[in-house]
């Protein structure tokens, strides 16, 4: 049986609406420390709205969220100080160079400042960004943004990476540089819980994995569980519902 210190993150009977619409519904999950960790869902299931309450964006109405032992509300500068964070559509402070970014955000975690300058130059390097460090922010691609936003939630080293939908706009061979920093990390000891809705993704890194729908845990379990000798896409498809096409839906699309 697990103990405490072997969670890295521990959502208890989480719970909010946005007025009469329930996002996330008494969600309860555990997830296990040195995991990779997918949390799959369809558009609007709460994923989003999960990793935002997890992380202390957004106050829930009700329950806990736990970080490596620190309470996310009730201690937030324990839990913070463990977490790296990548939320989705990022806002970042784009008027700053990638590299002075990457400083003030070392700065701002508390690390040495000669610490912070080794650690800048070495994410740069490994994330393809080192020939536009100097320039804005604001002028960078879509891809080169998910990657400096990457880089900032890295730089203080944490134990815990919240990503939701890490490889979004990112182009393959970075995709592929991603892929490999984070296994890295995993196998280093880190956490990481990734939010996507990309099944091919999830299948291919993840060892465990949770679907959502509606805001409520369907099922949870390692990835071989939750397939269950199925493809993750057939299986997710199975738990959430998909819909089927009317045959004759569409028919004047048809060649004739």
């Amino acid at each position: 049986m697990s103990g405490v210190n072997d969670i890295a993150l521990s959502l208890q009977g989480l719970y909010k609406s946005f007025g009469a619409k329930v996002a996330v519904a008494d969600l309860r999950l555990d997830v296990r420390a040195g995991s990779m960790f997918g949390l799959v869902g369809p558009n609007g299931a709460g994923k989003t709205t999960t990793l935002s309450m997890a992380t202390g964006l957004l106050r829930p109405d009700a329950g806990r969220a736990v970080v490596l032992g620190a309470d996310v509300w009730a201690d937030p500068a324990a839990a913070k100080a463990r977490m790296g964070v990548l939320p989705d559509g990022v806002r970042l402070f784009d008027r700053l160079s990638g590299r002075e970014l990457l400083r003030y955000v070392g700065l701002l975690r508390s690390v040495d400042p000669g610490l912070v300058d080794t650690r800048s130059g070495e994410l740069l390097e490994a994330l393809g960004l080192s020939e536009d460090a100097d320039n804005l922010v604001v002028d960078y691609s879509a891809g080169m943004t998910k990657k400096i936003g990457l880089a900032c939630a890295l730089i203080h080293a944490p134990r815990l990476l919240l990503l939701d939908e890490p490889l979004e706009a990112v182009d393959p061979v970075s995709g592929e540089t991603i892929r490999a920093i984070l296994r890295s990390y995993v196998a280093g000891g880190g956490t990481v819980v990734l939010s996507s809705h990309v099944m091919e993704l999830v299948e291919n890194m993840c060892d465990t994995v949770a679907v959502i729908a509606q805001g409520r845990v369907l099922a949870t379990g390692t990835l071989d569980e939750i397939r269950a000798g199925e493809s993750l896409q057939r299986r997710f498809v199975d738990l959430v519902g998909g819909k089927q096409l009317d045959e004759e839906a569409l028919s004047w699309l048809r060649s004739s």
